[in-house]
């Protein structure tokens, strides 16, 4: 079983660009103010999903492990 991840996305930062969207189609959306939100906040480990992260322009996805809270994305110096 692979590991699960908790997405979140920082609403004071998101700026609406839709990469997340487009890398992740299926792991977020827009609302109607154009700010991003994991469809489901817990979720499968996935590339798509760390590109999300990686590719966002403001760094606005924030990924942690479900069970223990270890940052997977930013990483922590």
């Amino acid at each position: 079983m692979g590991d699960r991840w908790h997405i979140e996305v920082d609403r004071t930062l998101c700026i609406g660009s839709m990469q997340c969207v487009h890398r992740a189609p299926g792991a977020f959306r827009l609302d109607s103010a154009r700010q991003s939100h994991p469809v489901t906040p817990d979720t499968d480990a996935g590339e798509p999903v760390l590109q999300a992260a990686e590719n966002c322009p403001v760094e606005a996805i924030l990924i942690t492990l479900a069970e223990s809270g270890e940052p997977v994305f930013p990483q922590e110096d």
